[in-house]
């Protein structure tokens, strides 16, 4: 694992890491070991950084297709949908950096993380410091050939579609209006379509505002967004209740959504 100085402890929210305009970069950590997760979000947040995580490579490869990144952080060993499975998906439609990490030391897996598209490969006994001089070494990398249009953002669920970046939605055509917490839930829910989220994992995608834990406050903002989207709870043509589980998107022409 990662040797972190204790001294820096420095606790700041996502939220605040977003708005710093003078933040040098997002990185996306994807790894399912919750404790390193957390304090490599916490030392690379105290360097500056805005910090994202994710926890499986298939919330991994949703969060990349969904939304802008400087830099990707990426474990091998993950079950299900493993580190070059990510990577592999990850190629398909984007060039963003990834820097891979492994808690095994052999050429091998370095190998076929190199050939498969990854630009450096770290070892989990690497310190810090070494991650943070190979972080910074991508990015630099990175913004001297950084592309002259950026990549759009957008999720397409049926007739209704979603930019991520612009922080807008559109039914049939139509712009919606949408207040700050209705986008944010709108938009966890599109990038899951198909899958059932509960409240807990709604909030966190809207953890920026007062919510508590157990706030019903959730459900009052997904009947506003059903107001808007003109759909019926009784027959959902867009958000659908999973009773005592939570809520999920769908589309009544069933098409995949698709993001780019």
């Amino acid at each position: 694992m990662i040797p972190f100085n204790p001294c820096v402890r420095e606790r700041r929210s996502f939220a605040m890491q977003l708005e710093q305009k003078s933040a040098p970069g997002r990185i996306l950590l994807i790894d399912d070991d919750r404790k390193l997760v957390r304090m490599l979000a916490e030392y690379l947040q105290a360097q500056g950084y805005a910090v994202g995580t994710a926890l499986d490579g298939n919330d991994g490869v949703a969060r990349t297709r969904a939304e802008a990144w400087d830099l990707v952080v990426l474990d091998v060993m993950m079950p299900k949908l493993n580190g070059f499975e990510v990577l592999r998906l990850l190629r398909q439609g984007s060039q963003v950096p990834v820097l891979m990490l492994t808690a095994r030391g052999g050429d091998e897996d370095r190998i076929h993380g190199l050939e498969g598209g990854a630009d450096d490969y770290v070892p989990k006994t690497a310190s810090s410091r070494e991650l943070l001089a190979r972080i910074r070494a991508l990015l630099r990398r990175a913004a001297v050939a950084a592309p002259a249009e950026p990549p759009r953002r957008e999720i397409v669920a049926g007739d209704l579609c979603i930019d991520s970046g612009a922080r807008s939605a559109s039914l049939r055509g139509a712009p919606l209006s949408l207040t700050p917490v209705e986008f944010d839930l709108l938009l966890a829910l599109a990038r899951y379509r198909g899958e059932v989220r509960s409240r807990e994992q709604l909030l966190e995608h809207v953890r920026d505002r007062e919510f508590d834990s157990f706030d019903r406050s959730i459900d009052v903002h997904i009947a506003s967004l059903r107001r808007k989207l003109a759909d019926d709870p009784r027959t959902p043509r867009y958000i659908r209740t999973v009773r005592t589980v939570g809520y999920m998107l769908v589309d009544a022409a069933g098409a995949a959504p698709t993001a780019s």
